[in-house]
């Protein structure tokens, strides 16, 4: 967090997202964070994962229900949201096919890609396993 000043609560807050998978909002970073640290508030949690996700120490992930889940993972992956019960789950692709898409990409546009961002919307494994019981 270079030209940042240290914050204890900030750090906790990307060590968090760092050991999850989760992909939490900022009400679940919150809750953990809260443990640690008990007076600090909503808005300085909000504060520390936009700042964050700004400076590429997190991703920001937009979800249909127009609220953000937040992922420590920063190296470039896909994720798929569940339209049924709205969890983020990473999808592991081989590098190569992400690649290959900012490769495809600037062929068709006159400036520079750098980056891509992709979010598959579907039913996760244990909400399909759910809609086929009910079958």
């Amino acid at each position: 967090m270079a030209g940042l000043k240290y914050s204890k609560q900030r750090a906790s807050i990307k060590d968090y997202l760092m050991h999850t998978t989760s992909h939490p909002t900022a009400d679940t970073v919150y809750l953990h964070i809260k443990e640690e640290f008990p007076n600090i508030s909503l808005g300085t949690v909000y504060r520390n994962l936009n700042l964050l996700a700004d400076i590429g120490e997190a991703l920001r992930i937009p979800t249909p229900d127009g609220g953000d889940r937040f992922d420590g993972r920063c190296e470039p992956h896909y994720h798929v949201v569940c339209t049924n019960c709205g969890n983020v789950f990473d999808l592991e692709m081989d590098d190569s096919y992400i690649q290959k898409i900012n490769e495809d990409a600037n062929k068709y546009f006159d400036g520079i890609i750098e980056s891509h961002t992709t979010l598959f919307h579907g039913l996760c494994g244990e909400c399909a396993k759910k809609l086929n019981e009910n079958k």
